[in-house]
């Protein structure tokens, strides 16, 4: 009987802090990662720039010092928390290689550069389900990804059975 030979397979996850994102990764883990491989899954998360807390002042004021530093705290935190919920979910499924990257940048622009960077074999992401009015005034990071990214690429929308709205 001849040997299969599995090879191991890299998965780009974006997360972000909503239910949708880590409803993502759960079924993820379930549905595309493979128990019998040895699949390593890269879990990624944005953070946005500097500058552009200034565009939210909408004034033509900039932040204050104190301002700007108290934000990215907030982000820091928020990467972290982040991150840390990702991973325990991971942890939960079993054992496996997980590598956690944060990124500076808009998550359209990073999302698609780090998947030219690190050439997965598929980048995963989840989806908000927005309707047509909103997705036009708010943008869709994922459908911007699948435009523009050159890897396999897997939209998870969350079923609206499991939502709380």
């Amino acid at each position: 009987m001849a040997e299969t030979v599995v090879k191991e397979r890299k998965i780009l996850l974006a997360v972000v802090e909503s239910e949708e994102s880590m409803y993502a990764l759960s079924w993820c883990l379930k549905k595309v990662v493979s128990e019998n491989a040895k699949d390593a899954l890269v879990l990624l998360y944005a953070k946005p720039l500097r500058s552009a807390y200034t565009a939210l002042d909408g004034t033509g004021y900039l932040f204050s010092s104190d301002v700007m530093a108290t934000m990215e705290r907030y982000n820091n935190e928020m990467a972290d928390c982040v991150m840390a919920k990702a991973k325990k979910i991971c942890n939960d499924f079993g054992e496996m290689t997980v590598e956690t990257r944060v990124e500076n940048g808009d998550a359209r622009d990073m999302i698609c550069r780090m998947a030219q960077k690190l050439l997965p074999d598929v980048l995963v992401m989840g989806s908000h389900g927005y309707g047509l009015i909103k997705r036009a005034f708010l943008g869709s990071v994922s459908y911007h990804c699948a435009q523009n990214v050159k890897c396999p690429m897997l939209v998870v929308k969350r079923p609206k059975s499991s939502r709380n709205n």
